[in-house]
Order: structure tokens, then C-alpha cells, then sequence
């Protein structure tokens, strides 16, 4: 979309720049999809154009979502809503699994080393596993390795990742827990979309307990059906914390290290394309998130609670592997079947 947009029907950047601009993006951590469109309306209209571009690209989103948490996270929801709360969190496992799936053969393409590469996706579905939300640390460690082996005996380069110990942003409260969960999801995330399942999951269901298994998978599923990037569920783990102050919070987190990185770094981004550290560093990092990204699906279906609900994991993996159909017809139809089930039980 974006693609036709600037490219073909307002020609405000070339086909070659709209490529220079998607890979750099996502040689970023974070929102890729936020920081491309932050990128385009920077490109038009200067800083000024990029801070109203990526607010009109989040608000909608946040709104949306927002306001489906407000009556999905209700003590005494109506039964359809609950119903298709359980429906669409079914077909979640599908959805990350395919998302993880998709992203293997560019990822492993572009490894220059295949037996590195299968080791890194490895240590992603090990690290899901025993890191939980401390993940980042396998990403950038990968990271680190892959670009000290490409370059071992070359003279030293510059790589800067963000990075925050934990100890300097969690303190009392809840407002510091919530800073600590969104900036992981805004500024230490590689790869974008169901990355963020292991950063957020751990720390909204089982170290703070703000939302329950069931809940979180339902926080999923209204990201991907609210328009704007996945990235906008960090909100609704800050409305279970906190309200919609909370979700605000969360959002503002979240989304602030996008339009850091643009604003800052916009006019290096042909620098940054060809900076091989860069590239071996992001080489390391992506494949540990798409093996957290697969292994996500299988602690998303520990979540389930409803032996229907295992059900609907098969048919939605089909429907979007072998009948190619997209991710929000597919969560559309499960929380649809989910409604109807729960009202006729009912």
C-alpha cells in the first residue's frame, strides 16, 4: 500500500529509494512498518511531516484497540463477546507460526553460513523458552557474534544498539513496569510483528499478572485485526495495568523510539545500508527471532482453554497456508465461530 501510494500515485519517492527505505527500516529495531511510514512522511514534508505522518498512521490503530480492550478485558462481558474473544485467540498459534514460517527462506538466503543460521534460529527456540522476557539478550549476542565471525581480523568498526539495563528502568509501581514492557516491544525488538508475543508475554501474564493466558491471546488477536502495526497490543497490556492512562503510556513508550530513530538517523540510512557490520549484526539477530517467533505458537496454544478452541488451530493454519487467505479474514471468521459457539452453549 505504501508502495502504490508514494511511489506509483503521488511519485513523491522513486522504486529505488522506497527500497533503500524498506531495508533500513528493517535493519532497525522495532515497528518497521511505524518507522517506514514516520520514513516517507519525513522525506515529504521534514521533521514537521514525519511527526503528523506517524501520528496518523498510530492514532486510528490505538483508538481501535483501545476501545475493543475496554469491552473484551470486561469483568462480565456479554457471552458472544467472550466467545469471540476464545475464537480469535485460537487461530493466534496459526498466525504466529505462519507469520515465523514466512520469514524462513529470505532469512536464510541471505546467511552466509546456512549451519550458523539453523543455530541462531536454534538458540530462538531455546531462549523462548528460558530467557523469557530477557530474549532481547539472545538477539543481541547473535547479533554480536555473527559480526565479530564475518569481520575477525578486520580493523574495528561502530555499531551502536540501544540498549538499557533492566536495573535502570524498573523501580516501584506500575508505571515503571509498564516503561520496561513497552520500551523492549518499541526499542530491542528485531524483526517486528510476532516478536513482540515472547517480549510481552512473560512479563504480562507471569511475572506481573496483569492479564491472564486467555486474556493475552485476545490482546494478540486485536492487534492483528486493528488497522496500524501488531505493535499497538503493547496498549492493551498497559490497559489491563493501568487503564487508558495506562494504554496511552504504553503507547507513547512504545512508539517513541521509532520516531527517534527517523528523525536522528533518516539522513544516514544509505551509510547504514553499507555498513556490512550493520547487516552481519542484523544477520545474527534475525534468525533467534524467527525461531522465538515459531516457538511462540506453541506457548500461545498452552494458553488455550477450551477443547474447541484446538480445533480451530488446524483449520486456520490451513486456511492461511493452503488456501492463502489473509491474517484478519481468518481471525474475523474464528471469532465468529467462537461467538456463535458460546451463544449457542449458552
Amino acid at each position: 500500500m505504501f508502495r502504490d501510494l508514494c511511489v506509483n500515485e503521488r511519485k513523491w519517492i522513486s522504486e529505488s529509494e522506497f527500497e533503500d527505505a524498506v531495508a533500513a527500516v528493517n535493519l532497525l529495531p522495532g515497528p518497521a512498518s511505524t518507522q517506514l511510514a514516520i520514513y516517507l512522511a519525513w522525506k515529504q514534508r521534514g521533521r514537521l511531516g514525519a511527526l503528523v505522518g506517524g501520528l496518523a498512521f498510530i492514532l486510528p490503530g490505538l483508538v481501535a484497540i483501545v476501545t475493543l480492550a475496554h469491552f473484551f478485558l470486561a469483568t462480565h462481558a456479554p457471552t458472544w463477546i467472550v466467545g469471540a474473544g476464545l475464537g480469535a485467540s485460537a487461530a493466534i498459534p496459526a498466525v504466529a507460526w505462519t507469520a515465523g514460517w514466512s520469514l524462513l527462506p529470505t532469512s536464510r538466503s541471505r546467511s552466509d553460513n546456512k549451519v550458523r543460521w539453523a543455530l541462531y534460529v536454534a538458540i530462538g527456540l531455546f531462549a523462548l523458552a528460558t530467557l523469557g522476557s530477557w530474549i532481547v539478550l539472545a538477539l543481541i549476542v547473535c547479533g554480536f557474534i555473527e559480526m565479530y565471525l564475518r569481520h575477525r581480523g578486520s580493523s574495528p568498526g561502530v555499531l551502536s544498539i540501544a540498549f538499557v539495563p533492566k536495573s535502570l528502568l524498573m523501580g516501584s509501581g506500575i508505571a515503571s513496569s509498564v516503561v520496561w514492557v513497552a520500551f523492549k516491544v518499541g526499542a530491542l525488538s528485531y524483526g517486528g510483528g510476532f516478536v513482540i508475543i515472547p517480549l510481552m508475554q512473560f512479563d504480562a501474564v507471569t511475572k506481573y499478572h496483569w492479564l491472564t493466558q486467555s486474556q493475552f491471546l485476545t490482546a494478540v488477536a486485536l492487534g492483528q485485526v486493528t488497522p496500524g502495526p501488531v505493535v499497538q497490543t503493547v496498549s492493551v497490556i498497559g490497559f489491563a495495568a493501568a487503564g487508558f492512562a495506562g494504554a496511552l503510556f504504553a503507547a507513547v513508550v512504545a512508539f517513541s523510539p521509532s520516531f527517534i530513530f527517523i528523525l536522528v538517523g533518516a539522513s544516514r540510512f544509505e551509510e547504514m545500508l553499507q555498513n556490512a557490520r550493520v547487516r552481519a549484526f542484523i544477520d545474527g539477530a534475525s534468525p533467534v527471532a524467527i525461531g522465538s517467533i515459531l516457538g511462540s505458537a506453541f506457548l500461545l496454544s498452552r494458553g488455550l482453554n477450551e477443547s474447541w478452541q484446538f480445533v480451530v488451530i488446524p483449520i486456520a493454519l490451513a486456511a492461511l497456508t493452503v488456501g492463502k487467505r489473509g491474517t484478519v479474514p481468518v481471525l474475523l471468521c474464528a471469532a465468529l465461530f467462537g461467538a456463535l459457539w458460546m451463544t449457542l452453549l449458552n
